[in-house]
């Protein structure tokens, strides 16, 4: 297992390398009424504050929840209007029906479910909803000269492939948070978009990547470099909509 507090030790690099979610994303959550100004939201592993900016700038009261120290700070500094709280999402304390909405975004594959689930249900008030959602990096339906090479990167390494669920699939991520009967799936929607990045920014970037090594790295940088100095990198980025099930107090009405 890689190790979530990866990003900690590469707070900088995370903090100036992780793209904003697109556009289309926050679109669609102001159709679906989510960001309603004088809502109360919950960012589980906010990380450097990728959704608490957006979610403020909204108008919402955003409580943001990050474990690691130093992500923690450049979050308070870069978002001094947000409520943060340095703990792990599974460990935090606070009253019943406190928030319209928790979100957790590219963070849900590094926490428990077993635990944090029944606390995201208690912490939901009346129509509140559950908002999971991540960046995937490289779109597998699209082929670029660049994705081949860190195709042949990851390749070449000598780990054994994961038993666990892909956490970049939606459909298995939507499984695991609809198996213990406390939520039901409104609604998935993929977005795709795509960044031009030069080869700090991926450097920077794949750095921030648990799973990756320096000399991976190193070669990806290299990639970038002898493919014109800058690459179009095509992404998506996936939205799962939950709803509390059952007539407890967290439920939706």
């Amino acid at each position: 297992m890689v190790d979530p507090m990866h990003f900690e030790a590469h707070a900088a690099q995370y903090a100036r390398a992780r793209p904003p979610y697109p556009p289309a994303l926050w679109d669609r959550l102001r159709e679906l009424d989510v960001l309603r100004p004088g809502r109360r939201a919950l960012d589980l592993g906010a990380g450097t504050g990728q959704a608490t900016g957006p979610l403020l700038a909204a108008g919402l009261h955003v409580t943001a929840v990050e474990p690691g120290p130093r992500l923690a700070s450049r979050l308070r500094d870069a978002h001094p209007d947000a409520t943060v709280i340095l703990t792990r999402a599974e460990d935090i304390e606070l009253p019943d029906a406190s928030f319209d909405a928790v979100v957790a975004a590219t963070s849900i594959h590094w926490m428990d479910l077993d635990v944090l689930l029944p606390k995201v249900h208690r912490l939901l008030g009346p129509g509140g909803v559950f908002l999971v959602w991540r960046n995937v990096f490289g779109d597998p339906d699209v082929s670029t000269p660049f994705r081949d090479r860190v195709a042949a990167i990851v390749a070449d390494r000598d780990d054994p492939p994961r038993r666990w669920p892909d956490p970049e699939e939606v459909a298995a991520t939507s499984a695991a948070l609809t198996a213990n009967g406390l939520f039901s799936v409104d609604e998935t929607t993929t977005f795709r978009w795509s960044i031009e990045l030069d080869e700090r920014q991926v450097r920077d970037l794949f750095t921030t990547f648990s799973d990756w090594s320096a000399d991976e790295v190193d070669r990806a940088g290299a990639a970038v470099r002898e493919l014109g100095r800058r690459v179009l990198e095509h992404y998506q980025s996936w939205l799962i909509v939950l709803r509390p099930l059952d007539d407890s107090p967290g439920a939706a009405r």
